[in-house]
């Protein structure tokens, strides 16, 4: 029996069920949303506009993306307890303490335990507002501020930087942690949304989903590549050291971070839509030598993208939060933000023809053997 059955590890390879949101496919390097690719919603879209389409599987009209984004921007708000048990977990990682205020959200907020499409969709609309107005107010307590108020003249991303840094950026900042946010929006079945659906297959409600998803996030397989980055651009230190760190990596047979990916064989898609923006962002900001570092480490790595070792989208992502002076354990919450519509709507998708996700495990531990008593072990 045991022979007969074929183990595929990490699930590798196989189809658990049918998904109408996001296609990638990995030889080519291709990903859309909902059938349009990432690159028109990377130059043309807004965040806003994507988590729309990817909740409600149209592009919105004018008046939708209106009401829409009012209900988003009306959700920017907290229950004042939750700002107690954030002072309470300060000192911890912003993962934890993120994780902690969305499990307590659903005990503060007795909307979120409702179970239906409706819910999830008003619920989810809730938290894609709530989440990054958690993690700036932890940046602010940790380091003894008062957290900023939100300025609902603001669009999603800019009010995010303006709510953390306590200024408001420029266009060109904005944008960019606006094409940040979409391009992280949704990717198909990753560990944190395929986990987010484990949760909604037992018939748990939304925020019990985005608590899995975020505690899966969390670990540094998943979450952990934009951190990374930066500590490896910190530790090569100059454009020229580039190519020796890389020889010396492979040399070792070590990886190179910020290359390769589980999906893609080709460049990350995304890749190019963060990497301008992060050569302008550093120009803006008087410090254009991280983005000539990551491109150092790129002309290096050149002669092993035949071997699948390309790009990926966290490569640049890390470099962007280093430049706004973002802490480095503040990366993996920020990969939150973007990616809470994506969870939302594959937690949609699961509720609409819900199963218990149970796979089985192929037993190969002892043989049946007799109960030993004590006295005689």
């Amino acid at each position: 029996m045991k022979d007969e059955v074929k183990i595929n590890r990490g699930l590798v390879g196989v189809y658990f069920e049918r998904s109408g949101v996001s296609h990638i496919d990995g030889p080519r390097g291709e990903l859309s949303y909902r059938g349009y690719s990432i690159h028109d919603l990377a130059t043309r879209s807004s965040f806003e506009e994507v988590a729309y389409l990817l909740i409600h599987g149209e592009l919105p009209t004018a008046a939708e993306l209106s009401t829409f984004d009012a209900r988003l921007k009306s959700a920017r708000t907290l229950p004042p307890p939750l700002f107690d048990i954030i002072r309470a977990t300060k000192d911890g990682h912003p993962m934890d303490v993120l994780r902690t205020a969305v499990s307590a959200l659903a005990a503060l907020e007795p909307a979120s335990r409702e179970v239906s499409e409706d819910a999830f969709v008003e619920n989810g609309i809730r938290l894609t507002s709530q989440i990054p107005m958690i993690i700036a107010a932890h940046e602010a307590i940790r380091n003894g501020r008062d957290p900023v108020a939100p300025d609902d003249t603001l669009s999603h991303a800019a009010n995010w930087l303006w709510m953390l840094k306590g200024e408001k950026p420029s266009a060109d900042a904005a944008r960019l942690a606006d094409v940040d946010f979409i391009l992280h929006a949704e990717h198909g079945s990753n560990a944190s949304s395929f986990a987010a659906r484990v949760t909604v297959g037992t018939e748990a409600n939304l925020h019990g989903a985005i608590v899995t998803a975020l505690s899966t996030l969390a670990g540094p397989a998943h979450g952990g590549a934009a951190e990374d980055v930066m500590k490896m651009v910190h530790e090569i230190g100059s454009p020229e050291n580039a190519a020796d760190y890389v020889r010396a990596k492979r040399k070792m047979r070590e990886p190179v971070t910020g290359f390769g990916h589980r999906v893609y064989r080709t460049e990350d898609p995304r890749a190019r839509h963060m990497r301008e923006g992060v050569r302008k962002l550093g120009e803006e900001m008087g410090a254009p030598e991280w983005y000539a570092i990551l491109q150092g480490v790129v002309e290096a790595m050149q002669p092993y993208a035949r071997h699948g070792l390309n790009v990926n989208v966290d490569f640049y992502s890390g470099v962007i939060y280093q430049l706004h002076g973002i802490p480095m354990d503040f990366y993996v919450p920020i990969f939150a933000i973007g990616r809470v519509p994506g969870w939302i709507v594959q937690c949609i998708e699961q509720l609409r023809r819900n199963i218990l996700i149970r796979p089985l495990t192929l037993y190969d531990g002892p043989a049946p053997r007799a109960y030993v008593p004590m006295d005689q072990r």
